[in-house]
Formats: C-alpha cells, sequence, structure tokens
C-alpha cells in the first residue's frame, strides 16, 4: 500500500527525562504590531491580526542574542540528564534537531556536544525535518537502543528566531511591501524562541522510565513548497499548509487506529503547536476533546521542533503513571510521525 503509514514498534526504549528552557525576553503581539506600524498604516492593517487569527499573544527571544540559544539548550541537556540520573561520559548519542541554526556547517550538535562536555565517543550529529525533527530524533534515537548499539541517547535543540521576525518586520515596513507579502509572511510572526532535551535509554534498565511503544509516520511531500524558510525568510501558504496538514494527520490517524493502536483513547495529546485554528481542527477531526490537548502557542508562540517536547515538559506533571501520552509532530514538507509513549 503505496500511500500507508511506516510504522516503528519500540521494543526497549524508555523516555527518561525531557526538560525545557525559555527564553528571558517576552515579546508580546501587540509590540509586534507597534514594530509593524509603517506596514499596518500604508496596508491598512488591523491591531490585533496575530491575535485573532492565530492565537498567539506573546513569544520569546532570548536575552543573549548572540549566545542565549546555546546557554538555553545546555541548561535543558543538563537538566535532562541530572533527572534522568545519568553523566556526561554516559551519553553515547546526541542528535540536534532543532530547525535554528547560524550557520549551514558544522552541524549544530557539535556546539552543543563540545559544550556539555561530552565524550569523544558521543556521536553526534543534526536531524533537520522542519518541525517533526525532534521527534524524528526520538524515533532514531529508539532504534538505535533497540539494537543495542547506543544505550543512552540526548536529543536537543533550540530554536532562536528573534533575527528572522525583525527581518520579516523590516520587509514589510518597506514602501515595495504589498498585502500578499503580509499574508505569505504572517506565519514567520507567530514563531518563539525556546529550548528542549530530552534523554533516552533502555527501558529494561530503568522501570521508572515512560515506555515508546510505536510510531507511525507518514509523508506528504506533494506539498513541499507549501513552506519555505531559510535563515533569513519564511514565506507560507497558511490556508494550503492548514488544510493539507490537517488532511494528512487525518489520514495517519485512521491507519493508525485500523492497525490497532488505539489513539483515540489516550488519555494526553500533545500536538504540534501552531495556532488556536490548527488545533481546534484537529480535536474536531479526530474527536479528542480539548481538555486532552495541552496548549502552549498562546504564551510561547509556535517553536518549531520544540513546540513538542517543550509542552511536554511543561505538561508532564499533570501525566499519572501508567497513562498514555501522544506526541504529534508535523513539519513544513509536509510530514508528519505519531509517538505513543506509556507514561
Amino acid at each position: 500500500m503505496g500511500n500507508a503509514n511506516t510504522g516503528f514498534v519500540h521494543r526497549n526504549a524508555a523516555l527518561l527525562a525531557v526538560e525545557m528552557s525559555l527564553p528571558q525576553v517576552t515579546v508580546t503581539s501587540d509590540e509586534i504590531d507597534e514594530m509593524l506600524a509603517p506596514a499596518r498604516k500604508r496596508l491598512r492593517l488591523p491591531k490585533g491580526v496575530l491575535q485573532r487569527v492565530a492565537g498567539v499573544y506573546e513569544r520569546r527571544w532570548w536575552r543573549d542574542r548572540e549566545n542565549g540559544w546555546k546557554q538555553g539548550v545546555v541548561l535543558a541537556a543538563e537538566r535532562a540528564m541530572a533527572k534522568a540520573g545519568i553523566m556526561r561520559d554516559q551519553v553515547d548519542l546526541i542528535i540536534n534537531a532543532s530547525v535554528s541554526r547560524q550557520h549551514l556547517e558544522p552541524a549544530v550538535a557539535t556546539t552543543v556536544h563540545h559544550s556539555l562536555g561530552l565524550p569523544t565517543s558521543a556521536m553526534n550529529f543534526d536531524i533537520t525535518n522542519a518541525c517533526l525533527g525532534f521527534v524524528n530524533a526520538m524515533t532514531m534515537a529508539a532504534g538505535l537502543i533497540d539494537s543495542g548499539q547506543v544505550r543512552y541517547a540526548l536529543i536537543v535543540g533550540a530554536e532562536d528566531v528573534e533575527r528572522a521576525q525583525h527581518g520579516t518586520i523590516e520587509r514589510l515596513n518597506s514602501k515595495t511591501a504589498v498585502r500578499d507579502d503580509f499574508n505569505n509572511q504572517f506565519a514567520s510572526l507567530t514563531l518563539g524562541s525556546g529550548a528542549a532535551a530530552a534523554v533516552i535509554g533502555p527501558a529494561d534498565e530503568h522501570p521508572e522510565g515512560h515506555r515508546l511503544k510505536v510510531t507511525q509516520a507518514r509523508a506528504g511531500t506533494q506539498h513541499h513548497e507549501l513552506c519555505i524558510g531559510d535563515m533569513h525568510d519564511m514565506r507560507t501558504d497558511s490556508a494550503g499548509l492548514l488544510e493539507n496538514g490537517i488532511s494528512l494527520i487525518l489520514d495517519t490517524w485512521k491507519d493508525a487506529n485500523d492497525a490497532g493502536h488505539d489513539f483515540r483513547s489516550i488519555e494526553h495529546i500533545i500536538p504540534h503547536q501552531v495556532s488556536m485554528v490548527y488545533t481546534r481542527n484537529f480535536s474536531k477531526i479526530t474527536g479528542v476533546s480539548m481538555d486532552r490537548i495541552p496548549v502552549t502557542f498562546p504564551d510561547w508562540g509556535n517553536i518549531a521542533a520544540e513546540a513538542v517536547p517543550m509542552t511536554l515538559a511543561h505538561h508532564q506533571e499533570n501525566i499519572a503513571r501508567g497513562e498514555r501520552v501522544l506526541l504529534l509532530g508535523v513539519g513544513s514538507g509536509l510530514n508528519t510521525a505519531m509517538m505513543e509513549v506509556e507514561w
């Protein structure tokens, strides 16, 4: 079946810890409106569009514009390793899954590896798959643990959107910008900065861990041109991304349930944090009530690949032992993956 899901069964991998780090500077959507005053006046744009359309009221920026992201991801990683009870020399693998990067090379993972003082034996590399990267990295790490090649894996990521948002605001305020430019670049104004880290290890050695059960993944790459970004600019067909992203998720969801995974009964569903329109559409098509879906985008914005792990880290105190959690990643491309975790 060429259009079916790809399924991964995780046999001996557990999530031992997930932690996050929030940047120090809060930037409200009202402040973004003020920064866009020339564009709003010239293009006759109303105030409050970010709040009304996306449901994003605030986002965060790092106080240290050069090294804030690095300090944030190191802090999250140190917290995660401490909570998991592992030392630096036990880390066999570190994967960076962030979208943000200051350079095309070397890999961001090398900077984090060095900053953490990890051993030379710890393999390190990046996985980039838009906002799906962190869930992809967890799936890869689980496979390596199941195969016995890796004992402990550290998944990290940090997003830094301030420079991109300043660039977007500058372009929209230019005299050549038109309404189509605002529509195409609107999504970049909903982004936020933040960092997350997770430790995955062998379940048979950690009965206190949270068992990774299955991952269901699916590709919809005929839509790969709906959102295209580089280190300075991101242009998005927001309506097309919403429509086709929801369709891809629904197809994945249906096939997963047809395969007997019963995602409908899972107590905690953590989807990618995009907007209220997206979240309500997801709730409607799956029949999952909103009270089972924790949301963080109103306060943090869309933190790209770190949106799911940061929301999980924020919500984890509300999860009881034995309950099930579904991590639902989706990224430009389009690709999606749904990972079930037994808490």
